[in-house]
């Protein structure tokens, strides 16, 4: 008779079937009193991150609240679809295939077993399962095939993606309530309406600002000083005395100034469009002579300075004691 049992697939669940899954209801209901512990310390945590106006570490920690929350949730469907099983276990036995009814609840801990570290005695079901219906009707459940019939909120429960920014919001009200806090909410859904910047992309808007050929205006620029004399004093004394000075034009803003004819005539010798140009460029000569002539006289007095105190080492060194 168990020869036959076998051959049929029938008599593999039995006392081994009764006893796992009766380890793993008394598992569950102890996991789901410790966690309804935690969840109230942590709700009651973020009521005094609320309270205490500490919103940044109240947005975080509540995403860890809706994760214990979630499985809290998927845990107490778990435990009813273990009773179920355990009360039809006999069924199970007398039938090849899985019946409909049952599909669902077999389905879903096949599913939930690898998920769950802390209930290991999910994973021996699901391996009674295997050795039941075989590995095709294992991976159909665990890969999420769309023949499976695993639970819906039992998927959702344990998925790891991000909570919503609304259901982050929602929980964070429901805590602020719970403990009588005046919170006002406005800032957190603000934050929370924020689109985030897709780093990948880049930035989304340009720079703005003035572009770079335009000079900034006369009162932006420094005063002058023999100290401070940048590298090309011609052409900071230029900007300087003409707020509307910019430095030469690039190739294309040449042919946007000359047009395609002026171009195409001074490409071809026919006409010479740079006289313009060196003239716009022309410094002020009267200021700059000035400004070189003060620096001169400052470097030869420097000079005059440095070669005194040779000088004087040299006759120091040389005196005799």
């Amino acid at each position: 008779m168990s020869l036959l049992n076998q051959l049929f697939n029938r008599g593999l669940l039995g006392a081994k079937c009764k006893t796992c899954l009766t380890l793993a209801i008394s598992r569950i209901k102890l996991l789901q009193n410790k966690r309804d512990m935690q969840l109230k310390l942590m709700r009651k945590e973020i009521a005094q991150f609320l309270q205490a106006g500490q919103e940044p570490i109240a947005r975080i920690r509540v995403e860890h609240v809706i994760r214990e929350q979630n499985i809290w949730a998927a845990y107490e469907i778990l435990e009813l679809f273990c009773e179920f099983i355990l009360a039809r276990v006999p069924i199970l036995d007398s039938q090849r295939e899985c019946p409909s009814e049952l599909r669902e609840a077999v389905a879903s801990i096949i599913f939930v077993a690898p998920r769950c570290s802390d209930v290991p005695d999910l994973l021996h079901v699901r391996n009674l399962f295997a050795a039941k219906y075989g590995k095709e009707f294992i991976a159909a459940a665990t890969e999420l095939r769309p023949d499976t019939s695993v639970n819906r909120t039992i998927i959702e429960k344990l998925s790891v993606s991000t909570p919503s920014a609304g259901v982050k919001l929602k929980v964070l009200k429901d805590i602020a309530q719970e403990y009588n806090v005046e919170w006002d909410s406005s800032q957190t859904e603000a934050e929370f309406s924020k689109k985030p910047e897709d780093l990948l992309n880049g930035p989304k808007q340009v720079y703005g600002g003035p572009s770079l050929s335009q000079a900034p205006a006369k009162h932006d620029l420094p005063e002058y000083s023999p100290s401070s004399e940048p590298a090309h004093p011609t052409i900071s004394a230029q900007r300087k005395e003409d707020p509307e000075f910019h430095q030469p034009p690039s190739p294309g803003n040449i042919i946007s100034l000359l047009g395609e004819d002026g171009l195409t005539k001074s490409l071809n010798g026919n006409d010479n469009p740079t006289p313009d140009l060196k003239r716009d460029m022309r410094p002020q000569s009267s200021e700059i002579l000035e400004r070189a002539q003060t620096a001169i006289a400052a470097a030869d007095r420097a000079t005059a300075a440095a070669r005194a105190a040779a000088q004087l080492a040299n006759v120091k060194f040389n005196t005799p004691y």
